[in-house]
């Protein structure tokens, strides 16, 4: 992957999940806050824990970081999957951010 299609897919990846934000803030009693600075994206639940999400671009990775630990994904072509076999980025962001708000949450691209 050139350092182009990475930028522009690791774009996508924070875009969908300042998105996914807003929409679970409508339909939900979630209240996440999130903000974005630059290529991190730093969500905060109303029990003060926090979910950050950042690109790691000399490597082509996005890490995130939660209560359940540190994880780095790395798009295979097609979806971010983590780069020890957790899974696709959405669903392990979707049951990291459903613990820490005690909520079942969805998150997707």
């Amino acid at each position: 992957m050139t350092d182009i299609e990475y930028l522009d897919r690791a774009e996508a990846l924070l875009q969908a999940i300042e998105l996914a934000c807003d929409r679970i803030n409508d339909s939900t009693d979630a209240d996440i806050d999130n903000q974005r600075v630059g290529g991190m994206v730093t969500m905060t639940f109303a029990n003060g824990s926090q979910i950050i999400v950042n690109l790691q671009k000399p490597l082509h990775e996005v890490w995130m970081a939660a209560r359940a630990g540190g994880f780095h994904y790395k798009h295979d072509g097609r979806v971010w999957i983590d780069t020890k076999g957790q899974g696709e980025f959405f669903a392990h962001l979707s049951r990291c951010a459903s613990e820490q708000a005690e909520l079942p949450l969805v998150f997707s691209s």
